[in-house]
């Protein structure tokens, strides 16, 4: 189906949900810097801007401000110290999300060196689906895929079975 090939397993997770839920004619804000996901989304065809790197739980202007009719944001609710106050000032009416899942047999991912790179969440599907609901959000679709690892052990032999990402596409009336 595609073109390219994908350094990582959820790139192609993610392009397929995407494409079953959102036009490539439709405006798109990533939350977060370019990156290369959101390169691949444009070499699809996509109409997508990201935001410019500023810290979202001290300035959503970007995401208020944003014309874009669909937002996504690709593993980021899980560094943000408050998702709720970000989700709530999303004006589009569109929102394709994903999060890691919290793993009872690994912690929470913490950089040692990088201070920025920090999971301040990691939600269990109930949880996320809570979060946007509350925040006005009707969930339409959702979808799971593991992220097996080649290294031996017990706990990369989890990892086989066990879910570790989660999608959602919601909607909701535009707040504009």
């Amino acid at each position: 189906m595609y073109e390219h090939t994908f350094p990582k397993k959820r790139f192609k997770h993610t392009l397929d949900f995407l494409n079953q839920h959102v036009s490539k004619s439709e405006s798109i804000l990533d939350l977060g810097i370019d990156n290369p996901l959101s390169e691949l989304m444009k070499s699809e065809g996509f109409k997508v801007q990201n935001t410019s790197g500023v810290d979202l739980d001290l300035n959503a202007t970007e995401i208020e401000q944003s014309p874009a009719t669909v937002i996504t944001a690709f593993e980021i609710f899980e560094h943000l110290l408050s998702p709720f106050t970000v989700l709530n000032a999303i004006k589009a009416n569109k929102l394709v999300a994903s999060v890691p899942l919290k793993l009872w047999f690994a912690p929470a991912y913490r950089s040692k060196t990088d201070m920025r790179d920090r999971h301040y969440h990691e939600f269990e599907d109930w949880q996320f689906n809570w979060l946007l609901e509350k925040t006005g959000w009707k969930i339409i679709a959702t979808d799971k895929w593991t992220n097996p690892t080649n290294k031996i052990g017990f706990r990369p032999l989890l990892r086989r079975f066990t879910p570790r990402y989660y999608i959602v596409y919601a909607e909701r009336n535009s707040k504009i």
